[in-house]
């Protein structure tokens, strides 16, 4: 019987391995934060209930783009898909994140000095739910990222060694 655990696969799989996990993570995110906007904007649910998007939810909705383009470059190891991926999450994921924190500081500032909150997720301050969902899309993110690099590490790697030969 072949092992296949992840420390006896070669380092390129074990890494596209990693890299789709976290891809899968992020795209519950993603539709966990697209079901919340359209329930929202819809007016399906009171706005007691589900608060209009922030406005940092608009662009972060583009960052399934670098997902998908890192899911693009595994079959053929493709860099150049890689590098953009890599690219992509700065600008469709992290950026959008990062103005996320700034926007919705006011309002956690006022809920942690005051105790008021004024846009609700089911009865939990949104602002609150929120941070938490920006938390976990930080890491997830974070992650990718890594992996990705050293996925790209090992591919120019073997690449230079094919050029050797």
């Amino acid at each position: 019987m072949k092992d296949t655990s992840p420390s006896a696969l070669p380092h390129s799989v074990t890494l596209k391995y990693e890299i789709k996990k976290l891809i899968y993570v992020h795209l519950v995110l993603w539709l966990l934060l697209v079901a919340k906007m359209s329930v929202g904007h819809l007016r399906l649910l009171s706005h007691d209930q589900v608060a209009m998007p922030y406005q940092w939810e608009y662009p972060y909705l583009l960052s399934i783009v670098p997902s998908l383009l890192g899911l693009l470059s595994f079959p053929r190891n493709n860099i150049s898909y890689l590098v953009l991926s890599m690219i992509s999450m700065g600008l469709f994921s992290i950026a959008p994140l990062i103005y996320g924190s700034m926007e919705m500081f006011p309002a956690a500032q006022q809920l942690y000095r005051h105790g008021k909150a004024y846009r609700f997720l089911f009865g939990f301050s949104a602002v609150s739910v929120m941070y938490l969902v920006l938390v976990l899309a930080v890491q997830v993110h974070a992650w990718q990222l890594y992996y990705s690099k050293k996925l790209l590490d090992s591919w120019f790697t073997s690449t230079q060694e094919k050029k050797r030969k």
